[in-house]
Order: structure tokens, then sequence, then C-alpha cells
């Protein structure tokens, strides 16, 4: 069988009890280790799980799944993903191999970022659409996740940006040339991904337009989520873009319509309570 478990986002023991005896006893554990990074390394996952860990990276997962896949009829193969299996990626690709080769699967979920973020309060059922912001180029620099953060703004929803990061990526000028030689692993911060929407609004307004998303927006940056260093912090559009978070993973909210009770709990996290007192219109009526 071809187990998909998932991990948590903490450390090594947010592994659920089912899915450390499932690792236990699997022939081949593959971690996945592109689409999110734990606090700990590999070797701290290899102590704790009492098992070696096969690295699947980005290349491995969409290229090679059939080496993954092999003899998982015979015996069983564990694909570990950080979070859950089906949570802010999903690997349905690996799923329906694995059921065309006649493979039966099973998921052990865990928690994810996408219900975790609750952590700072705001409500989960008042969530949009989510988007993921990707690092700009010099000659790239999409806004298509900006017009989707306004029509959550529009319809008073919260949006979830997941943003960027780059594991075992290769330069534009190595991949013409075939060389496998890879950039240094990058995350992006609140700080970028906030700088990222600033400059959106301001070419917005270049264009004729006076966008829902402001400087004055209310934000949330969270970083390590599940972690014993977690950090939240809530205030402006503007204010993100110098909030001191530290290490990654970060996530942000920019937040809709909001509840009384949202309001109160993202207090506890404010860079600045006055910035709520200019946003009191907020709220919900």
């Amino acid at each position: 069988m071809l187990y998909l478990v998932g991990l948590g986002l903490g450390d090594a023991k947010d592994i659920t009890v089912k899915g450390l005896e499932i690792v236990k006893h699997c022939r081949r554990v593959y971690l996945e280790a592109y689409t999110s990074v734990l606090t700990v390394g590999k070797e701290a996952l290899e102590e704790f799980y009492g098992r070696e860990l096969i690295l699947a990276d980005r290349e491995t997962v969409e290229q090679e799944a059939d080496n993954i896949l092999k003899d998982a009829d015979l015996c069983d193969v564990a694909f570990l993903v950080v979070g859950d299996p089906f949570g802010a990626t999903t690997h349905s690709d690996l799923v329906l191999r694995a059921v065309k080769l006649g493979i039966p699967y099973r998921v052990i979920h865990n928690a994810s970022i996408m219900n975790a973020v609750g952590c700072c309060g705001l409500q989960l059922y008042n969530f949009g659409e989510t988007v993921s912001v990707v690092f700009w180029t010099d000659t790239w620099k999409p806004e298509s996740f900006f017009d989707k953060i306004q029509k959550n703004k529009q319809n008073g929803m919260h949006t979830l940006c997941l943003l960027d990061i780059k594991v075992k990526e290769q330069s534009l000028e190595n991949l013409m040339k075939g060389k496998k030689i890879y950039e240094s692993p990058r995350y992006m911060s609140v700080n970028q991904a906030a700088e990222q929407l600033l400059a959106i609004v301001q070419n917005r307004r270049l264009q004729g337009e006076e966008p829902e998303v402001t400087e004055n927006t209310l934000c949330v940056g969270l970083a390590r989520v599940g972690a014993m260093d977690q950090k939240i912090a809530s205030g402006t559009l503007q204010q993100m873009s110098t909030v001191e978070l530290g290490g990654p993973l970060h996530s942000m909210i920019i937040a809709g319509n909001m509840h009384p009770l949202e309001i109160d709990m993202l207090k506890l996290f404010a860079v600045d309570e006055s910035s709520f007192e200019d946003n009191e219109c907020q709220r919900n009526t």
C-alpha cells in the first residue's frame, strides 16, 4: 500500500500516533522536500522516527514517481508531507498513478496551514480563495493573485496568502544549459510579500484605479505556525512591510470584514492598536 502521511507544522513530534506507526513498518519512507519545511531537518526526523528517509524533491515527485511507487503493490511505502497531504499542495498525481497501477492507498491527515491560521483569531469560515504570492524577478512581476485578493475583499472575506519558497531551483541560465546547479534556498517573508502588494497598489493607481486593498488595509503576518517560537503580528499592509517575524516559513492574511471578536483577537497581536481604531469601519454590521 501507498501511505500519504501528514507531518503537521512544527517538529518531528507533530506526526500523529497512527502516522508514526505506519512510518516504522514501511519498507521505504520518502520525505517530500519542496512544498514546505519543518523547523527541524531530515536528521531530526530520522532520529525520532527510527527510520532512514529518502528525500523526494520536485524532480523526483514529478518526473520519477514510478520509482516511488515501485513494488508498492508488494510492500508498504510511505510518502511524508509537511502539513496535510491534501492541504496547501495536493499530491493527486501520485494517487492517480497508484490507482492506475492497482496500488491501494491510504491518507493519514494532520494539521495544515490552511486551518492552523485560525490561531490568529480570524474565523476560518470567513476566508475566501487562498492565493500564492510568488517571488518577482526583474522581468516577471505577475499581479493575478492581487485580483483574487480584491475579489475576496469585495465579498468581505479574508485571504490567506501562501508565500513562495524556492528549494532546489535552477537559474534560467543553468536551466537552459542543462547544468544541474541549484540556487540557495529562499523563503519569502511577510515583509517581501507586503512590499510586492504595495507596489501593485501603486501600479493600479497609476492605471487610474482605486484598489480595494490599500496601505491601510488590516493584515496579519504569521511565522513558523505550530512551532514553539511561532510569531503573529497584526497591523496595516504598510506596517507588514517592516515588521520583524524572524526565520521561515511565513504566511500572510489580508483581512476582510471582521466580527468584533475577530478584531479583539487581532488586537492581541497588534503592531500598533491605533491601526484598529482607524479601521473600525471593517466591523461587520
